[in-house]
């Protein structure tokens, strides 16, 4: 890249595992501000080789920062890995705090491109400018294991990405475990590191990225600084910095929105004694949060283990009808340590509580835990399972990713947000819940789909530039594009306004929408499983929570084809796709 650049480094190095080959490519400046970083730039690199089964060793493993990673932008410690999701086939991206995109900004790369299989377990050890592939004997060993290992013997500071047993042992709900306390969870991307025999990934970097003009960053850092502090969810007194992601636990079961009993109910009777309030009384926990981030919305306990994140905590109670808090924390630390999305997990013991009618006990959860990451039946996810019993109607799940912890049923914008998404059940893609219950930006009646179709499509594009700037997501219920567009102009020298994120990220969806289309993936995948639109939830409290009516769902449907630009069966068309500049 001709000139100094700011915010990008102008680096991607590439990683063969098979042959030990180290590339390192400058991508052009227009590649950068056409895709920005994290999610638009993985976007990039993945769709030639979109078509790859997830198993085939060309299948990239992409790692990516963006412009504002390194740098004093708020909330700018998240990264994000991609590749083709082993549980569902579809594009697979999942956000990720911690360290690891800082560490990897400072050591001198935006992203990078792992591909190939190594004939022996190893790890990549990245230290700014040396980048060595080593020979591991932690293969078998659990997530703590790992950290405990390379934090001892590695340098203060460094970043750490690793897999546990799941992975290695065929596991599709399998995760990524970052730096101890954060989890890249979501379709199994842990499985792809498995197939290529990638245990870890160690980062170290000492560089400092240059910033174009840091006294216009510093003014939108206080902008974003004064408006998260005047965001009751977020830094109020019962918001996320104080009680985490775990503090809208007792708002979703006042509004009935509560899964239970694998989403044949919406509200959970015991749910008043298994808020956030009740893990602090239970385990006094301190507050931890990513590289850079001022909310700070994750919790450790006393003795050191993960406080549950908001979906954890109702998938192990409401989801499964257990009541045991401790229970839940066990679960949810096994989970980290064999390296399992709770998400799926949780949704998936409580696909086979339904098909086989057995209670879980203490015991018998955590044994059951156990076996799907030694290999067993249910490490496959639950539409697995339960087509496996001839019931795949039981699966609450969406193109195979099961949906997280808002019944659809009572927020008809995040029923449709399920849907569209596009690597399945993912209740970040657009999240809606800001609007249906949060009432930010701009509330709506969350028992209606009118406007719906256009407030999903808008927030997929948002949230698609948050993740490629990175930033995130939270953030956002109190700042907004306009104060981002400022410090990513003010670290990058790229003139932006909200308006032209919003366009890049428009780009950055449709791309994900041309690779699902590639694989197959069409209008009848976006829709969600037919319990919603035949069984009504859990009303009372002058609540009434009623089955989704089937024409309105298709009507909004139809609508969000017509505003995101594709065609009626759902497939990108090529007016839209030229005019996003995607045409290969």
């Amino acid at each position: 890249m001709s000139n100094p650049i700011c915010g990008w480094t102008g680096k991607v190095l590439h990683i063969d595992l098979t042959t030990g080959e180290l590339t390192t490519q400058y991508p052009a400046r227009a590649i950068y501000e056409k895709y920005i970083g994290g999610k638009g730039m993985a976007g990039y690199y993945l769709r030639p080789h979109a078509s790859l089964k997830w198993n085939d060793p060309n299948l990239p493993l992409l790692i990516f920062t963006g412009p504002l990673n390194g740098t004093i932008a708020p909330t700018s410690g998240r990264s994000t890995i991609m590749s083709r999701s082993p549980l569902t086939g579809t594009i697979c991206d999942t956000s990720v705090g911690g360290k690891l995109a800082t560490q990897l900004k400072r050591a001198g790369l935006d992203g990078l491109v792992i591909t190939g299989t190594s004939d022996k377990p190893c790890g990549i050890e990245i230290s700014d400018d040396t980048i060595e592939i080593i020979e591991t004997d932690l293969w078998g060993e659990t997530t703590d294991v790992v950290f405990d290992r390379l934090e001892a013997d590695g340098p203060n500071g460094m970043s750490i990405a690793c897999i546990g047993p799941a992975a290695e042992n065929g596991a599709r709900i399998s995760a990524i475990m970052v730096d101890r306390h954060h989890a890249a969870g979501r379709g199994g991307l842990g499985l792809i590191c498995a197939t290529k025999n990638l245990k870890y990934i160690s980062i170290k970097g000492t560089g400092k990225v240059r910033v174009h003009d840091k006294e216009t960053l510093k003014e939108a850092r206080e902008e974003i600084f004064r408006l998260t502090a005047a965001s009751p969810v977020l830094m109020g007194q019962h918001g996320f910095s104080c009680w985490g992601t775990g503090s809208i636990f007792d708002l979703m079961d006042s509004r009935r929105m509560m899964p239970t009993d694998n989403f044949k109910k919406t509200r959970f009777e015991a749910a008043g004694k298994l808020n956030a309030a009740a893990y602090k009384t239970a385990f006094e926990p301190r507050r931890h949060g990513c590289k850079g981030c001022h909310i700070l919305c994750k919790k450790i306990a006393k003795d050191g283990r993960n406080i549950p994140e908001f979906e954890t905590m109702s998938h192990f109670t409401a989801l499964i009808g257990n009541t045991d808090l401790e229970l839940v924390v066990q679960a949810n630390d096994l989970c980290n340590r064999l390296g399992l999305d709770t998400i799926s997990a949780g949704a998936t013991l409580a696909c086979y509580r339904e098909i086989t009618g057995k209670n879980f006990t203490p015991r018998t959860l955590i044994k059951s835990l156990y076996e799907m990451a030694n290999g067993g039946y249910l490490g496959k996810g639950s539409l697995d399972f339960a087509e496996s019993c001839q019931k795949p109607e039981l699966s609450m799940s969406v193109k195979g990713l099961e949906l997280s912890a808002y019944d659809p049923r009572g927020a008809y914008g995040m029923s449709l947000a399920y849907a569209m998404s596009t690597r399945g059940a993912c209740h970040l893609r657009a999240y809606p819940i800001s609007h249906e219950i949060l009432r930010k930006p701009v509330a709506t009646d969350r028992f209606s789909f009118s406007g719906k179709a256009r407030i999903v499509k808008i927030a997929e594009d948002a949230n698609a530039v948050v993740d490629s700037l990175t930033a995130c997501k939270f953030t956002f219920l109190a700042a907004s594009l306009e104060e981002y567009a400022k410090a990513y102009t003010a670290v990058t020298g790229v003139p932006s306004s909200a308006h032209d994120l919003l366009t890049v990220g428009e780009r950055i969806y449709y791309n994900e929408r041309i690779m699902n289309a590639a694989n197959g993936f069409c209008s009848g995948d976006d829709d969600l499983p037919p319990r919603f639109f035949t069984e009504e939830g859990t009303s009372g409290g002058g609540i009434e929570i009623k089955p989704l009516n089937r024409n309105d769902f298709l009507n909004a449907k139809n609508n969000y084809y017509i505003i995101r630009g594709l065609d009626k069966d759902g497939m990108p068309t090529a007016e839209t796709t030229e005019r996003l500049g995607l045409t290969l």
